[in-house]
């Protein structure tokens, strides 16, 4: 039996008075009407209309359904109008698990999407490991690396790039090293985040080495690391996405700009293909545009560097 289909019925009955009425402007039928009424009748053992072939009036027991059925279909009417409208507009919270380094990067850049869309809310859930989406409650995660996690719908687009960097000043008082081998005589700020952190990889003309690094400064978060190169201390390795404002600002410069690092996959995962909302689409769509305006930028600074 559809109970809230039956109840809506009992309520159209009563207020239109009549059965007839009732089939009328649910497109029913008369017997179809007094069909579901009636199963309703027998679900609760009770009778819920007097009815004569001049009257039609409700019991006692009809009346406390009557009074307790209204205020439950306004609610579900209520809800399908809500839903209706998170399904169709960008309205709504999207929780987007972010990298430290990534963190950042969106807050700065979050405010102007909100601004364009006062429906909408975004928080970002910070963290360097991916876990359980579904147990996180996350619509989205950014995360820089290989996905493993089957389950999980992977959207790609091309690789996180890390670059070597420097304060003007720091490199006015010590120069800049001219190749990767050079970084041993220079102080190198370490993101230690395992074995083997203190190893930089770039693209020589002899191909793909690795280079070690030293220094006194060590930190096993992305911030921290920032945070020391901002203050002139000596060259850091970091991802575009966390230096890409300075670089622009002239805060930090590259150096090393003729060895790049080899990328690593940039993915933005979310759970389900099913039922995407368009408040995750939009969110997901506005991140790809900001990766993609920095890579455009840093493709364009390369190629007036080598012209």
């Amino acid at each position: 039996m559809d109970m809230l289909g039956a109840l809506d019925l009992v309520v159209r009955v009563v207020k239109t008075g009549s059965f007839t009425a009732a089939a009328r402007e649910r497109q029913l039928s008369q017997a179809a009407v007094a069909r579901q009424i009636s199963q309703l009748e027998d679900h609760f053992g009770v009778r819920l209309f007097h009815r004569t072939t001049r009257k039609l009036s409700l019991t006692d027991d009809g009346e406390m359904l009557f009074g307790m059925a209204q205020p439950l279909l306004e609610g579900v009417e209520a809800m399908e109008g809500a839903l209706r409208q998170h399904s169709a507009s960008p309205v709504g919270l999207v929780r987007v698990g972010v990298t430290v380094v990534s963190s950042r990067f969106l807050a700065l850049r979050l405010p102007t999407l909100l601004n364009a869309h006062p429906g909408l809310k975004v928080e970002l859930v910070v963290g360097d490991r991916l876990g359980d989406m579904i147990e996180d409650r996350l619509d989205l995660a950014m995360r820089i690396g290989e996905i493993k996690d089957e389950s999980l719908v992977v959207r790609r687009r091309g690789a996180g790039v890390r670059v070597a960097v420097a304060t003007p000043g720091y490199i006015e008082q010590n120069g800049a090293p001219l190749t990767p081998a050079d970084l041993v005589n220079h102080p190198c700020i370490v993101h230690n985040i395992g074995p083997d952190s203190d190893v930089w990889t770039f693209v020589t003309p002899d191909g793909r080495q690795d280079f070690r690094v030293s220094g006194g400064f060590l930190a096993n978060d992305a911030r921290a690391v920032h945070l020391a190169a901002r203050a002139g201390y000596g060259i850091a390795y970091l991802t575009l996405v966390e230096i890409f404002d300075d670089l622009r600002s002239g805060r930090l410069v590259r150096v090393l700009s003729d060895f790049p690092a080899p990328g690593v996959p940039f993915s933005l995962v979310y759970p389900s293909r099913r039922h995407l909302a368009p408040r995750t689409r939009l969110v997901m769509d506005f991140i790809w545009e900001q990766v993609r305006q920095i890579q455009a930028e840093l493709a364009l600074e390369a190629d007036e560097a080598h012209s």
